[in-house]
């Protein structure tokens, strides 16, 4: 599940993604491989099917290159829209198409559209697409989403949904505030000041550690100043 690690002298160490169909507190393999493995960049998710089989090629989260890719919620009526999503997809990258789930064809959208060089701009037009195939196919609300996409430096979340009732997300709150606010909480003297967790729902009980992400809203984060941005759909046959 990690993209990335440094080995010492600054250079970062490829990593495959690691994923299975065992849910994470059964599989052993994922704790044996955590304690070995460090990275600045980690993606977990555990995954609950909307109707696509169960299978390692479903499992998120989706690779390409560097890139990693999650997505909780849905594409409506994924049957009725899939062929025409499909035939969007670059060429090139239809054969890396292994699962049968819709968040991987979302994925496999973003990157024809340009994820690698404008990740907030690929996922606007991604989303786009699929709103206005969904629409021309009689579907109301054609996506559901929270996404979660890297490169290995940075991470980009994504909260949206076509009714305007999106899935829960949540980041949490900058860890030198926490740590001023429970001074003797030892977790967090552990933990750098770079530390962030984006998360589907809040994590323990620290009261002021979570900060919902707004409906129709994404975040960035980066070395430095991370950011919180609305987002809007890109129509691209507009």
């Amino acid at each position: 599940m990690t993209d990335s690690e440094s080995d010492g002298t600054g250079r970062k160490v490829h990593l495959p993604s690691s994923t299975s169909t065992e849910p994470a507190w059964n599989d052993r393999n994922l704790r044996e491989l955590a304690g070995h493995i460090s990275s600045g960049v980690v993606f977990a998710h555990v995954r609950a099917s909307t109707g696509s089989p169960v299978q390692q090629t479903n499992c998120h989260p989706f690779r390409h290159g560097r890139w990693l890719w999650m997505h909780n919620g849905l594409i409506h009526d994924f049957q009725q829209v899939k062929r025409d999503l499909l035939l969007a997809v670059d060429p090139v990258l239809y054969p890396e198409i292994e699962g049968t789930t819709d968040s991987e064809i979302f994925f496999h959208l973003a990157l024809t559209l340009g994820l690698e060089d404008d990740p907030p701009g690929a996922v606007a037009r991604a989303v786009g697409l699929i709103e206005e195939t969904g629409r021309g196919h009689g579907v109301e609300h054609p996506i559901q989403m929270t996404v979660a996409t890297t490169d290995g430096d940075r991470v980009w979340a994504f909260r949206y949904s076509s009714q305007g009732k999106s899935r829960s997300l949540f980041y949490s709150t900058a860890v030198d505030t926490l740590r001023a606010q429970y001074p003797d909480n030892p977790v967090l003297h552990e933990l750098s000041d770079e530390t962030r967790l984006v998360v589907s729902e809040p994590l323990g009980d620290l009261v002021g550690a979570w900060n919902e992400v707004p409906e129709a809203s994404y975040g960035v984060i980066q070395e430095g100043q991370d950011e919180l941005l609305p987002f809007t759909p890109t129509y691209v046959r507009a």
